[in-house]
């Protein structure tokens, strides 16, 4: 009983918003909501927006770049600490380092260092090398590469702690049991001790496709989505037209559409953990 009053706020904070978030969609609501059915027209006109595909297109990329990055860099740190080497502690608070940043002081720091008036370009080029260009956030080819190098520093050292906790927990007589038989160390990673760490490898893949989705603060700090839209996102787009557009039902469509995405894509992983085991 003592739970019950915890119960309603999470109720009302999270369920009930996702539900006055859905309901506003289906309304022609603008600066302020007006409860009034319109049925699906800020969906037709929301797959039809080129704004709204094109930050699709951008998530996308930016969302496989990073996630596989993120995994492969940080399953070879793991691979690399677990073999016991000098001034490990160190090596490892310094891999898990970026992590305790927020991503607005990521991307800042990011958007400094690839500023071709100031950043390493610029440092390089007074050194006397001309030739070398680092300009990626005004490039609106490589910008997106930009956001990714960016979340993939801070987010690599995730995965790795998570690996490296699931390396350390192989049995002992696994390892031996590869060097007796003279397969490669690599070999043995990737085709014996790896798949055993399927579950971890799957939440790491859950918490970093959520933060593909959540990529809103990256992407204001490093490139505001340009240069033009060359980095715009689903999350820039929804707060642009909910706060600098004032346009509340059409950026409460597109808000249910990544609803339904994340949900969609998160159910095999509910029902693997909780579900089928149960």
């Amino acid at each position: 009983m003592a739970l019950w009053p915890t119960w309603i706020i999470v109720l009302a904070a999270y369920v009930g918003t996702m539900i006055w978030t859905v309901g506003i969609s289906f309304t022609p609501s603008k600066l302020v909501p007006e409860m009034v059915f319109a049925g699906g027209k800020q969906y037709e006109r929301l797959f039809h927006a080129s704004r709204w595909m094109n930050s699709v297109d951008n998530m996308l990329v930016f969302g496989v770049l990073f996630v596989v990055a993120s995994l492969v860099l940080g399953t070879l740190m793991a691979i690399a600490l677990d073999r016991k080497i000098a001034l490990e502690g160190t090596i490892r608070t310094i891999y898990l380092y970026p992590y305790s940043l927020s991503f607005i002081v990521t991307g800042v720091v990011w958007r400094w260092m690839m500023d071709p008036t100031l950043g390493i370009q610029k440092t390089l080029n007074d050194l006397g090398w001309t030739s070398f260009r680092f300009d990626w956030v005004v490039d609106p080819d490589k910008a997106i590469y930009a956001v990714v190098l960016a979340a993939v520093w801070q987010s690599a050292g995730l995965v790795m702690a998570l690996m490296l906790a699931g390396l350390r927990g192989v049995d002992p007589d696994l390892w031996k049991a590869i060097k007796v038989d003279g397969i490669p160390i690599w070999r043995g990673c990737v085709s014996i001790v790896l798949p055993t760490l399927r579950p971890i490898v799957v939440t790491a893949v859950v918490l970093l496709g959520l933060g593909v989705v959540k990529s809103f603060d990256l992407v204001v700090a490093l490139t505001n989505g340009g240069p033009g839209m060359a980095t715009d996102v689903p999350a820039k787009f929804i707060m642009d037209f909910l706060f600098l557009r004032s346009n509340i039902a059409f950026a409460s469509a597109a808000a249910t559409v990544m609803l339904v995405t994340v949900a969609i894509a998160i159910a095999p992983w509910i029902y693997v953990v909780y579900i089928r085991k149960r």
